[in-house]
C-alpha cells in the first residue's frame, strides 16, 4: 500500500497543493501548552518599549492571581504582616516546570500574609505560624516567583534608580488602565 503523500507524489494518498492549502489556510486555535509564571509576565513588562505595550501585556496575561500581587505591591490600603527583607529560606532550584509550585495556583493564600488599613486580614493566624508557612510558600515556589514575592511583600516592584531593582515603568495609572480599576482599586463600573 501506498504511504500517504502530501504534496505532488503518485497513489491514493496524495492530494495538489490546492488541496493542501486549504488545509493550513483555516486559522488554528491558540493552545497555550503552559502558562507563563508570573514572574515571567512581569518581565516582559519590565523590558515592554512604552506603556502601550505594557498595558497590552499585562491584559493579555490578565488572571487573577497576577491582580492579586499587583493588588499587594501597590495598593497603598494593603501591607505586608511579615516583616521586611527576605526570610532565611532555601531557593527551590528546579528547573522551571519541573517540582516547584506556581505563585498562580497559590495566589488565594497570600491574604493570609497581607494587613488592610492596618488591621490583619488573619486575625487568627498567629505570627510565628504566618512567617513558617510564608517561609515554605517560597521555598515551594520557582526561585524566580520567590523573589517577586519578597519585592511584592515589601513593595519594592517600582523601578528604583540606583539599585537597578522593581519594574521599570510600572505605576498606579498603568495597572488602572490595564484592568479598568478604579483609585481604591476596585473594578470600575461593577
Amino acid at each position: 500500500m501506498a504511504q500517504p503523500v502530501i504534496e505532488g507524489g503518485v497513489g491514493a494518498g496524495s492530494y495538489s497543493t490546492d488541496a493542501g492549502a486549504k488545509l493550513t489556510s483555516e486559522p488554528t486555535p491558540s493552545i497555550r501548552v503552559r502558562q507563563p509564571l508570573l514572574s515571567e509576565i512581569l518581565d516582559r513588562v519590565h523590558r515592554a518599549k512604552n506603556k502601550g505595550d505594557m498595558i497590552k501585556i499585562l491584559q493579555e496575561e490578565n488572571c487573577e492571581p497576577l491582580q492579586q500581587i499587583l493588588q499587594w505591591a501597590y495598593n497603598p490600603t494593603l501591607t505586608s504582616a511579615l516583616p521586611p527583607g527576605a526570610p532565611p529560606y532555601v531557593a527551590n532550584e528546579a528547573p522551571e516546570g519541573t517540582e516547584h509550585t506556581l505563585l498562580r495556583t497559590e495566589a488565594n493564600n497570600l491574604w493570609h500574609f497581607v494587613m488592610v488599613n492596618g488591621k490583619p486580614a488573619d486575625p487568627n493566624m498567629q505570627k510565628t505560624i504566618m512567617e513558617r508557612t510564608f517561609t515554605r510558600l517560597l521555598e515551594g515556589l520557582h526561585k524566580d516567583e520567590a523573589k517577586l514575592l519578597i519585592a511584592v511583600k515589601d513593595k519594592k516592584l517600582a523601578y528604583n534608580q540606583k539599585e537597578k531593582t522593581g519594574i521599570k515603568g510600572l505605576s498606579i495609572p498603568i495597572l488602572q488602565e490595564a484592568f479598568n480599576w478604579d483609585e481604591n482599586f476596585k473594578k470600575k463600573n461593577v
